[in-house]
Order: structure tokens, then C-alpha cells, then sequence
């Protein structure tokens, strides 16, 4: 594994995620989140983010986390690894919910420098319709790849995906 994508509904753990491939692995981590937001919640164009992303897929080793629809073609061709927390989408609202009131305020790690985190319920609303507008897009991006999928149902999933490849990194 020395490209992998890390993709799943907002409020899965991409990032925490990430974080812990990247520590277990030692690629270079990138946050599309910190790609396309400018201060302020200021969206950056699709034609920003993809000319900010060449340079990372042109390279040999890296973990993207994060969805952006217009990316996914590109990056799934690049991957050799597509990590698909695909987990409840209940779970991701309680954990989008506990993020906010964490981070409220202030801009979390793996967000752009000047984006407090706030409560935004058109935010919400796009996890609650994940599984109707979001999933099948994705799955339809995906078809043709499942060979590269690791697809987590659930953060038990992850965990013991994570411990099997925590033992094998250790070996090697």
C-alpha cells in the first residue's frame, strides 16, 4: 500500500483515520478539506483543487482523506488502496454532532486554517441523505475497482483492520 484513498460519509472518521495509516505507515497524509477551503469557509474552484491535488497524485506514496466528487475519478486511478468507511449513517451524524461541539470555534486539524467549526444544518442534512444522493454516486465512481476496496462497515471493522495492519507493518 503506497496509495491510498480514504473515502466515506462525513462524520465516519476519515481523517482519525488517516491519521493512524499515516503513523502506521509513514505516507504523506493530505486532507482534501485543507485543499479546497480558503479562511473563512471560502470554497476554492474545482479547477484550484484539482491543480493543487496533480502534484500529490503524480507522486509515489500518499493518503488522501475526503470525498469531493470531481476528484474521485483521478484518485481511484491512482490508488492502489481505497479505504471505504462505510459506516452507519446514525453514527456519522452523532460523531459529526460531537465534532462540532468539540471543535466549535476553532478550525480542527484537518480543516483549512480560518474555518472554525460550527453547526451547519445544510451539513447535516447532506450526511442524513448519504445512503440516497451521495452513496450511489460514489458506488457508481467505485464500480470497476473492487479489487483496490477495503470496505469497513463499522468502527469495530476499522479497529481490528487497523491491528492486522499495525502486526503486519511490525513484521516487515
Amino acid at each position: 500500500m503506497q496509495r491510498l484513498m480514504v473515502i466515506g460519509p462525513c462524520g465516519a472518521g476519515k481523517s482519525t483515520a488517516s491519521h493512524r495509516i499515516h503513523y502506521l505507515l509513514g505516507l504523506p497524509l493530505h486532507h482534501l478539506d485543507k485543499l479546497h477551503w480558503r479562511a473563512g469557509w471560502i470554497e476554492g474552484s474545482k479547477e484550484e483543487l484539482h491543480a493543487d491535488l496533480a502534484p500529490i497524485l503524480a507522486s509515489d506514496s500518499w493518503i488522501i482523506d475526503g470525498n469531493y466528487g470531481s476528484t474521485m475519478e483521478p484518485r481511484i486511478a491512482r490508488a492502489d488502496t481505497i479505504v471505504y468507511l462505510d459506516f452507519p449513517i446514525r453514527l456519522c451524524l452523532w460523531r459529526a454532532f460531537k465534532r462540532v461541539w468539540q471543535f466549535r470555534g476553532r478550525s480542527r486539524p484537518d480543516m483549512a486554517d480560518g474555518c472554525p467549526e460550527r453547526f451547519n444544518l445544510e451539513f447535516f442534512l447532506y450526511i442524513a441523505a448519504w445512503n440516497h444522493r451521495a452513496r450511489p454516486r460514489t458506488e457508481k465512481l467505485l464500480s470497476g475497482s473492487h479489487d483496490k476496496i477495503i470496505r469497513l462497515k463499522n468502527p469495530r471493522e476499522l479497529e481490528d483492520w487497523l491491528a492486522r495492519l499495525e502486526a503486519n507493518n511490525a513484521r516487515t
